[in-house]
């Protein structure tokens, strides 16, 4: 018999040479050692990069928000006038609900020349007397008339004379009558005796002028409040100023004011 012809394999010259040691480190799976990614962390980590250093700036600090004290100040100022404003507005408007403030009213009702002289220094000396009429019409208010009053008489822009008016309580709704004499006298008086005499000649009529300061105290209830000053200004016409004769008051008109 013959033998079996044995078959032995033959080497491909054409084929490629394969290595003999792996081309990927056994650790390293061939997915991780074909992404390019991973080679290049691997190359960082071996090779760590450079860093340069760059000159430090001091950090600033925060700018804070800062308030005027004068802000403040002018705030707190203005609410506390205006609680001060809202708390008199409401005081006042409770005390006109319950006592119904009215005006005094003030009348002249007549007047007497007792001197009208103009000596031989051409000097005018003049004394009047007036009657007043002083009414208060309130039902739960009274007037305290206190010392240091003032009146006095003008004719244009010239003092004739003066006085002042009692101290006196006028209760509620009651009138009261005041006789008050005036003095005084004019230096170089000779001017005004001829402008009186032509005012006469042309409109045959004097006007005057009274002026009244008059400081009081309002009593509301049994409360009485603080001092104020009346102003009173009155213009009256008469027919003459002639000494000791009757003078008759063709006009009369009074305003009234108060000043705290």
């Amino acid at each position: 018999m013959s033998d079996p012809q044995k078959i032995h394999p033959v080497h491909d010259v054409e084929a490629p040479n394969h290595p003999s040691a792996p081309l990927v480190p056994r650790s390293v799976s061939k997915s991780d050692a074909g992404d390019p990614e991973n080679v290049q962390q691997q190359q960082q980590q071996q090779h760590p990069p450079q860093r340069t250093t760059l000159p430090t700036m001091k950090p600033q600090p925060p700018k804070r928000k800062r308030r005027s004290c004068c802000c403040r100040f002018f705030c707190w100022l203005i609410s506390i006038l205006l609680i001060l404003i809202i708390a008199i507005g409401i005081t006042v408007g409770i005390l006109f609900l319950v006592f119904r403030p009215k005006l005094p009213k003030y009348s002249v009702d007549e007047l007497r020349v007792t001197q009208f002289d103009l000596s031989d220094n051409n000097s005018l000396s003049v004394t009047f007397n007036l009657t007043i009429t002083a009414r208060n019409p309130n039902k739960r208010i009274g007037i305290d008339y206190r010392g240091g009053s003032h009146i006095s008489a003008w004719y244009m822009d010239t003092k004739l004379c003066e006085g002042s008016l009692p101290k006196f309580y006028q209760g509620h709704r009651n009138i009261t009558v005041l006789s008050l004499p005036l003095t005084g006298q004019t230096h170089d008086a000779t001017g005004l005796q001829n402008a009186l005499q032509q005012q006469l000649q042309q409109t045959g009529n004097v006007p005057l002028n009274l002026k009244v300061k008059q400081p009081v105290r309002i009593k509301l209830g049994k409360l009485k409040l603080f001092k104020i000053k009346f102003r009173v200004r009155c213009r009256i016409v008469v027919d003459n100023l002639d000494a000791n004769n009757s003078i008759r008051i063709r006009s009369s008109s009074c305003k009234f004011r108060f000043r705290l």
